[in-house]
């Protein structure tokens, strides 16, 4: 590969199906748009903002408590801290040794 192939920007290409059963949130958010650019743009938002919020979960040390009556409900569509430490440790990179 020379110099020149290797400053050239690289993109990638993604096809995948997902049903409602896999995760319903993420289906129902994603039919709101019709098949084309404004479902690619809502899923590459999405995925910006998970990775956003992955990197922010990863950068705390420890989180502050929050009183009980202040605590947001799951209904609410809160996040809880915990769950979402477990699915960032799920998805982290292995740095090329399998576990």
């Amino acid at each position: 590969m020379s110099a020149v192939d290797t400053k050239v920007d690289h993109s990638v290409r993604l096809l995948f199906e997902l049903s409602r059963d896999d995760n319903p949130r993420l289906f129902d958010d994603l039919m709101r748009f019709n098949k084309g650019p404004k479902r690619v743009n809502r899923l590459r938002f999405l995925a910006h903002e998970g990775v956003l919020a992955q990197q922010w979960l990863l950068g705390m040390t420890v989180p502050a408590p929050i009183p009980t009556a202040a605590a947001p409900k799951a209904t609410q569509g809160g996040v809880d801290p915990a769950v979402a430490r477990q699915t960032s440790q799920a998805f982290e990179v292995s740095g090329g040794r399998e576990d």
